[in-house]
């Protein structure tokens, strides 16, 4: 059984002339088309100075030639860099300063910027793709002769998901051919996958959850997916009846319920819902069996390790748990200062341990050897409980680290780009529970004394220096901020007081 994970996707095609993925206009693209730019842009990629372990970086909308990218950059021995396409050049001069990618593609309009930038920061090629194959990419790749794949092992990186935390800069989270693979194989089996599945995929690419988890799994199964450019309620009610399953955020699923479209009727096909990368209300769990007599499956994962836990395919989904740990990871709740591992019910911080736990954070040996205890398990961070069953609980974060629509936001750096507007004295930034996105960035702000500022001032301030799903959804002003006795800002207070900022029909 190989070990590569894209020789392992190209030996489970079953057919190279089977649709693997149709588009919302209902154009449909085969195996052997995807395929065939995979081979003519790993070619490209290595005619162009890549070698194994080059970083190849891409901002680019979601596409099947994206797709394409994503694979022909495995083929060539490369590691994957995906970056969100909310970032500002502003932000993007981060991520390629620290990984040093040797190919990166952008957007047409981005091109000429993205080319300055690197010949700054670092010598690399940069060219471009947009969401219809347009840009200069594939017409350079046009002549390139097919590529052989070129041998990597499993402990070489595959790929490089930049992941956010509470302090200081994002993180390189490394992953290796086998974390990848390893992690895919067991979700194809736990949820059931074949090739007669059809994935209804709505999901960012540049995300674990859309890249990894959904094509991933797909690929491996043989099976096809209906490509959206992003989630739209009219769309998926179109196309959904088509579909075999689909991979979520708790916002799709949010969505749909508010559509009376959306009912038993039109579920009819589907054997499977999951949903990720954000809390799931126990409510929406509940409301969406109701309509559509279908269980929402929810899992627990993080960039540093894909898939950790699900809720059964057979047997209860219970509402409010991330179910069972997967096959071949194990998972324990610890004291967070000693380490000690406490018994079932208890309330700590979730640790895992398994082939799908990543390889560490890109060039930061010290961060990563604080993320690890001595037995090899990774500190998630996540405040947990195991019950009586053995369904995980998540209850909570040890730190304050936002999630947004699926998306972390770390509040170090949106308090610091605030901080720095004329007239703001100190910030805080927190979450708070919002009905579509979990949670909705929500700023406090003191203002220096006279100073003027409105809620407009700030929002204005901040834009292009923060990508959209970071900026604030509110901005509030206080004369000074709660304090414990150590002068530390208590952000739980915070928390409380602007609860039900985003609750409907708030005041």
């Amino acid at each position: 059984m190989s070990n590569h994970l894209y020789d392992a996707i190209e030996k489970a095609i079953p057919d190279r002339n089977k649709t693997l993925i149709e588009l919302s206009d209902g154009k449909k693209i085969s195996y052997g088309e995807l395929f065939s730019l995979v081979e003519k842009l790993a070619g490209h990629l290595l005619r162009s100075g890549v070698v194994p372990g080059d970083r190849v970086a891409a901002q680019v909308e979601k596409s099947w030639q994206n797709l394409a990218l994503y694979l022909a950059a495995l083929r060539a021995g490369a590691a994957f860099l995906p970056l969100n396409t909310a970032y500002p050049l502003a932000e993007l001069e981060y991520f390629l300063g620290d990984a040093q990618p040797s190919f990166v593609v952008v957007q047409p309009a981005n091109e000429d910027n993205v080319c300055a930038l690197c010949a700054r920061i670092g010598k690399a090629t940069v060219q471009s793709l947009g969401p219809n194959g347009e840009g200069s990419l594939l017409k350079a790749a046009a002549d390139a002769a097919p590529a052989p794949v070129v041998p990597r092992g499993p402990d070489d990186l595959a790929a490089i998901l930049y992941t956010s935390g509470t302090t200081g800069r994002s993180k390189g989270a490394m992953l290796t051919h086998n974390n990848l693979l390893s992690n895919a194989r067991v979700l194809v089996d736990y949820w059931r996958f074949t090739e007669r599945d059809v994935l209804l995929h709505a999901l960012p690419m540049f995300h674990t959850h859309g890249l990894f988890v959904a094509i991933n799994t797909s690929l491996l199964s043989g099976g096809s997916m209906i490509f959206l450019p992003k989630f739209d309620n009219d769309t998926i009610v179109r196309l959904l009846p088509k579909a075999t399953a689909m991979m979520a955020v708790p916002t799709f699923y949010v969505r749909l319920l508010e559509d009376p479209r959306f009912n038993r009727e039109l579920t009819k096909n589907m054997r499977l819902f999951t949903s990720g990368s954000a809390p799931l209300l126990a409510e929406t769990h509940r409301a969406f069996s109701e309509r559509t007599g279908h269980a929402i499956l929810e899992r627990y994962g993080m960039t540093e390790t894909n898939m950790n836990t699900s809720n059964p395919y057979d047997g209860e989904r219970i509402p409010g748990t991330v179910g069972f740990p997967l096959p071949g990871v194990e998972i324990r709740i610890a004291d967070p200062e000693s380490g000690r591992v406490l018994p079932a019910g208890e309330v700590g911080v979730l640790e895992v341990r398994g082939p799908n736990v990543f390889a560490g954070y890109w060039r930061m040996p010290e961060k990563t050897k604080t993320e690890f205890r001595p037995d090899g398990f990774f500190i998630t961070g996540d405040i947990s409980k195991i019950d009586e069953r053995g369904y995980v609980h998540i209850v909570g974060r040890s730190k304050d680290l936002v999630i947004t629509g699926g998306y972390n936001v770390y509040p170090k750096e949106v308090e610091t780009e605030i901080d720095a507007i004329e007239g703001v004295f100190e910030s805080a930034v927190i979450g708070c529970p919002h009905p579509d996105f979990g949670e909705g960035v929500t700023a406090v702000v003191v203002r220096e004394k006279g100073a003027e500022l409105t809620e407009k001032d700030i929002t204005a301030a901040l834009e292009g220096r923060l990508a959209k799903f970071k900026q604030p959804k509110r901005v509030f002003f206080v004369d000074e901020l709660p304090r414990n006795a150590m002068g530390k800002v208590q952000k739980n207070v915070l928390r409380e007081t602007y609860a039900r900022t985003y609750v409907r029909g708030a005041a």
